[in-house]
């Protein structure tokens, strides 16, 4: 993106909030290398991306992430602490990505990506909890990995075609409510369901 116009900013703060619920690492390191190899520019307030101590930090945490994220179990650890991570840093990136525009529109922007990642963490961490459950390691490996490419792939497209990311992660996030709330209403439903009574045993 060469012009950044509010449209523009607006599908990258969309996509991009998206993309860093589900894993923040690995959109800050899409970002910055896209940035270090001149394929992309980013708006202003987001040239730190590109450094190489951001891409590297970032490269060492997804690292991190890619084998975390994929262990059961202490998955729901890592996904629960980094509630304090992916919606911050989002906001702050969507906050940078619109420092040329009003001080009300950089913090409707802030809002709207804490929002969006939010919808997207919360929902990556319920279907998780869900999967968890399963006695083979294989559902949490496939799940984990497509949440990675999502966010990759994601993140690649809002720097090639900005609107065309951003309906996707917005088609995405409502997919993403939608299976959030049903699964809470599963768990809830088997929370609550009451134990099952053992027949007394007939009198002699």
């Amino acid at each position: 993106m060469a012009t950044f116009t509010p449209i523009n900013i607006a599908a990258l703060v969309i996509a991009a909030s998206f993309a860093a619920g589900l894993n923040v690492y690995a959109t800050i390191l899409t970002l910055g290398l896209l940035t270090r190899a001149h394929w992309v520019v980013l708006p202003p307030g987001l040239e730190m991306i590109g450094s190489w101590l951001v891409i590297g930090v970032a490269a060492a945490m997804f690292a991190a992430e890619f084998v975390a994220d994929k262990i059961p179990g202490f998955d729901l650890i890592w996904n629960g602490l980094h509630t304090f991570i992916r919606i911050p840093v989002a906001a702050l990136v969507a906050y940078q990505a619109s420092s040329q525009l009003s001080p009300e529109m950089k913090l409707a922007a802030a809002v709207a990506g804490a929002a969006i990642a939010f919808a997207a963490h919360g929902s990556k961490t319920a279907l998780r909890a869900a999967v968890t459950a399963s006695p083979e390691p294989f559902s949490n490996i496939a799940l984990s990995t497509g949440e990675d490419v999502v966010a990759v792939g994601v993140t690649w497209l809002t720097t090639r075609h900005p609107w065309v990311a951003a309906a996707i992660a917005a088609a995405l996030t409502l997919c993403a409510f939608l299976a959030a709330r049903w699964i809470y209403r599963l768990l809830r439903r088997v929370w609550k369901k009451p134990p099952s009574r053992v027949a007394p045993a007939s009198g002699a």
